[in-house]
């Protein structure tokens, strides 16, 4: 579908939300696992897109979690400290699975836990350990700690409603 000249809004006019769906669907974004061990010693976790990094100095990401997910009060709940999976290629039924809504999402995902007491998907592209330094909102800044990446794979995107792979050198 290419966007119309009155699917972009002006002062007072809505934007139509399947058009704008569409459109900021051509961002294509890599996938994260943002997860945490709760006190029963069990992980809680999400599969976010919605991730970026936010400061050099200090090390800081950014991840933005919507207002009906159940699986972030688990997270947050977990403490202040939570492990990001960049997510490979190869891992779609990993993103699947924390992708759903209730029931076991680890179920059948390999992770471990961290040295720091972060949740890391066993086989992402990198791992970070961070520790939340915001307030009481869905809009999550947080301090890195720790990292880890792989010198090879490839990530697994989200592109048009859809997954996709990409080829980088």
């Amino acid at each position: 579908m290419t966007a119309t000249a009155g699917a972009a809004s002006t002062a007072g006019t809505p934007l139509d939300p399947a058009v704008f769906r569409e459109v900021l669907g051509t961002f294509a974004s890599g996938i994260t696992v943002i997860a945490a061990t709760g006190a029963d010693g069990r992980p809680a976790g999400l599969a976010c897109q919605s991730f970026a990094s936010l400061s050099l100095d200090p090390p800081l990401v950014l991840l933005c979690v919507g207002r009906s997910s159940t699986s972030w009060p688990a997270v947050r709940e977990a403490g202040d400290r939570f492990g990001v999976s960049i997510i490979a290629e190869e891992q779609r039924a990993v993103c699947e699975a924390l992708g759903r809504r209730g029931g076991e999402k680890f179920a059948g995902v390999p992770w471990e836990p961290s040295p720091g007491g972060a949740v890391h998907i066993r086989g992402a592209l990198a791992t970070l350990d961070t520790v939340h330094e915001a307030g009481d909102h869905h809009l999550v800044t947080a301090r890195v700690l720790a990292l880890t990446a792989r010198d090879d794979g490839s990530p697994l995107l989200y592109f048009r409603s859809d997954y996709a792979t990409g080829a980088f050198e």
